[in-house]
């Protein structure tokens, strides 16, 4: 049987992965992500934004990732727009990723595993909210280093959740980088876990198949860290599962 087809949402135009002097818009992915699809025995196919109608592009997908990248547009989940610190936002991959979350969770098929910003469009798209600025509601960013980088931090996971099922543990130690963070958690979404300061880190979706959202960065770690590169590994399982069941089927 092939390889199971794992696509991979890629950073907007503009996000600035790469620099040029020949062009000033791409559409990219950090290389860890494709690392991790690949050593888990799948086949990563990149998805930029700027798809509307996912019904041609669906059934060529044995499973989805989406990827982390830039501030959502507060407008989505009516936040305060006028937020000083929110980063410069991507209208075209916020409906593009917003219409392909939706378009999942109604579908209920697909494995899905939603990273940072994935996990923040996966609650935004079922109709919860984020704060635009954890350091406007915690005292301490223990979820940034100093220069806004990397930081890892304790994460208490619930023992009954896929996530401890799949990662075999209920204290992580991850690789963070986000100022947002979810406010009001969609109805139906379940959240399992938290930072040591009270921060969703991680939703469900009790009844799918297979859906994981985290709020950190499995990808960063997860060369080194078996336990990160589960989640990679279990989401390539169950689309290979999915595949064989409707090849069998």
């Amino acid at each position: 049987m092939s390889k199971p087809i794992i696509g991979v949402t890629t950073g907007g135009r503009s996000e600035g992965y790469i620099q040029s002097r020949h062009y000033d818009a791409f559409f990219s992915v950090p290389a860890p992500y494709v690392d991790a699809v690949r050593r888990a025995g799948g086949i990563p196919l990149l998805l930029p934004p700027g798809e509307h109608a996912w019904e041609p592009i669906l059934p060529m997908l044995d499973g989805v990732i989406i990827t982390g990248g830039t501030d959502i547009d507060p407008a989505e989940y009516g936040g305060d727009c006028g937020n000083p610190h929110v980063l410069p936002t991507d209208g075209e991959r916020d409906q593009s990723e917003l219409t392909l979350a939706r378009r999942l969770l109604d579908e209920r098929e697909k494995p899905l595993l939603c990273i940072c910003r994935g996990l923040q469009v996966l609650n935004v798209a079922a109709g919860g909210t984020l704060h635009e600025h954890i350091p406007d509601i915690r005292d301490e960013d223990i979820h940034r280093n100093e220069a806004g980088l990397w930081a890892m931090q304790e994460v208490h996971v619930e023992a009954d959740s896929l996530i401890a099922e799949v990662m075999g543990l209920t204290t992580l130690h991850t690789s963070s980088g986000h100022h947002q963070a979810v406010k009001d958690v969609a109805a139906g979404l379940r959240v399992v876990a938290l930072a040591t300061d009270g921060i969703i880190e991680a939703l469900e979706l009790p009844g799918h198949p297979w859906l994981i959202a985290v709020q950190w960065h499995p990808e960063v770690t997860a060369a080194s860290d078996p336990s990160q590169q589960a989640l990679f590994d279990a989401l390539v399982a169950k689309a290979r599962q999915g595949k064989r069941d409707l090849v069998l089927g």
